[in-house]
């Protein structure tokens, strides 16, 4: 990066740290540290809910989603409105009504301690293993930047969080996202406009939609069933519906955004409009991977994304072999470049055999640049056991770094930051809280001031951030981020959710026998996914109908059983 990137990015992220170091200044009790005194209106609700979710594995990995396996992953988004609303008619009410700091509690006074103790622990447990995974889409940046070994950027990344955390506690997490989000979106709209304005003379956005299209990366709707199809319509309304429901429903790190609103009604509508605009913004940013996609066409991409990864190779044994490829690949760039622009030039005078013909040919020569491909990364495998040999997280920074303007480069890596600093210090937030609220004040220290739970709150914090930072050196083989935390959370957030739901609407089944259904459930989920039966989505629905009919079954039998001992 150029000393103006550099300048623009250190400025940003220093401003952004003082920023909410200064809106979190005076908090002094649990209250102001988690909830900020309940004091949030609505609108910052909604930014400070879409910061959390939109973490720099959106933005660094869903581009590079799109780009190679197209936008079909907007899918999943499809069920989420949906929840919004049962969400904002259940949830939200009750929550508000028991005055409580996390989701948990009332699981104690509706069921018992153990029931509450296993579900706060499964999220911690999911949210701690997720926000490592989150910590490292950041660290990918330095590494590559700056040829640092990503073990070591990760301590460094997980470190600059764990402070900006500790100092600030919820208020600064929610207005520090505020100004993060107007930076990210003004930022991600130049990267999609330059993307289009980088095309060749003549190529404008309908003409690169157009490509991107007959390159089947426009496919937005998957109505074809399969089960173990991962992004289709069915799997995106159904098993998102149940994720999306569970995820702003039971996971603290959301249910501590909007429990932080003045009112039940500033909570709703914080939710409904994160309902309304998520789907749109997931929208554009697989746009951006998919126009990116259409710009390496008409200009050659490298045969691999991590360059730092390719210069390790070349001082290997396989670095002639993997030269080979390199050149052999670049060729058949030469050519893609040849048959894009003849496709571009049949689709504008619409001359459909020959959109057929080129399309083909394309198409043809892609598949032959994709074996090309394999080859060199099995070479990568060969020289480096321990490589990343998925680069889809590396696309869209390949891009910015090597083609935007000076600056440019700088705000669009500095947003990634920003991103990943908002929704991570949302995550450890969360995290703290749960500890705090639900196993150490419950279960080790009941009695206490304010301020030693206060104080607890952030050497909790301090602790998952170190727990994390562990999690993230091992994330490198996890292949797409944006992928890997989903089917995470995907393998837990069922469970938890049929175990709230059971709570709330099954006033007949206790706790023991919700308790024992949700470890039963769990066990057969991860089953399921070992064996591959059905894509990860639809395990949200899953995981939470096995809750209920197996805690039905169970209090049945409970009940039967103290009959016949009655009799």
């Amino acid at each position: 990066m150029s000393v103006a990137d550099w300048i623009v990015l250190v400025v940003t992220l220093v401003g952004i740290i003082l920023y909410g170091i200064w809106k979190s200044r005076g908090q002094q009790n649990m209250a102001g540290y988690f909830l900020d005194n309940q004091s949030m209106p609505w609108y910052i609700v909604l930014l400070s809910i879409i910061g959390t979710q939109a973490s720099a594995v959106t933005f660094l990995s869903a581009p590079g989603q799109a780009y190679t396996d197209g936008m079909r992953f907007v899918q999943y988004y499809f069920g989420l409105p949906l929840a919004m609303v049962v969400l904002c008619i259940t949830f939200v009410p009750i929550f508000h009504k028991l005055k409580v700091y996390t989701a948990y509690e009332y699981l104690e006074q509706r069921f018992d301690l153990k029931t509450r103790t296993f579900t706060s622990g499964l999220f911690l447990l999911q949210r701690g293993l997720s926000t490592g995974i989150s910590i490292y889409a950041p660290s990918i940046i330095l590494s590559s930047l700056l040829g640092w070994n990503i073990y070591y950027t990760n301590i460094i990344m997980g470190g600059l969080l764990i402070i900006y955390t500790v100092s600030g506690g919820t208020r600064a997490v929610s207005y520090t996202q505020t100004l993060q989000l107007a930076i990210i979106f003004a930022a991600m709209f130049l990267a999609g406009w330059m993307v289009v304005h980088l095309l060749p003379a003549g190529i404008g956005f309908n003409d690169a939609l157009q490509v991107s299209g007959k390159m089947n990366k426009l496919n937005v709707i998957e109505t074809r069933f399969d089960w173990k199809d991962k992004y289709n319509i069915w799997s995106g309304l159904i098993g998102g519906f149940f994720l999306a429901l569970s995820y702003f429903g039971t996971d603290q790190s959301q249910v501590g955004r909007y429990l932080t609103a003045r009112s039940v009604r500033e909570s709703r509508l914080g939710l409904l409009m994160n309902g309304l605009v998520k789907v749109p913004m997931q929208f554009l940013i697989l746009l951006i991977g998919a126009l990116v996609f259409v710009f390496y066409l008409y200009f050659r991409a490298p045969i691999f994304f991590n360059e730092a990864q390719i210069k390790k190779v070349y001082n290997t044994e396989e670095g002639a072999a993997f030269k080979v490829l390199e050149k052999e690949y670049n060729q058949l760039g030469v050519i893609k470049q040849q048959q894009v622009k003849e496709m571009s030039a049949a689709i504008k005078s619409k001359d459909d055999a020959a959109v057929g013909r080129t399309k083909a040919a394309l198409q043809q020569t892609e598949a032959q640049s994709f074996v090309t491909r394999e080859k060199a990364i099995d070479l990568i495998k060969k020289a480096d056991p321990a490589a990343d040999t998925n680069d889809t997280n590396y696309i869209f920074l390949h891009f910015v770094v090597n083609n935007l303007p000076k600056g440019l480069v700088g705000l669009l890596i500095a947003i990634i930051f920003l991103a990943a600093w908002g929704s991570i210090a949302a995550a450890l937030n969360s995290l703290a809280s749960t500890t705090v609220i639900d196993i150490y004040q419950r279960m080790v220290c009941k009695e206490g001031t304010d301020k030693h739970f206060l104080r607890a709150s952030r050497w909790c914090t301090v602790g998952w951030g170190l727990f994390c930072i562990l999690v993230a050196q091992f994330a490198s083989r996890l292949g797409s981020l944006i992928e890997a935390v989903n089917v995470l959370g995907s393998l837990f957030y069922g469970v938890i959710l049929g175990i709230f739901l059971v709570a709330f609407y099954c006033k007949k089944v206790m706790g023991t026998a919700t308790f024992w259904a949700a470890i039963i459930s769990e066990i057969l989920v991860i089953i399921i996914y070992m064996s591959e039966i059905v894509s990860f989505l639809w395990l949200n629905a899953i995981g939470c109908f096995l809750v209920i009919g197996i805690a039905y079954i169970i209090q049945l039998g409970g009940n039967q059983l103290r009959i016949k001992q009655v009799v």
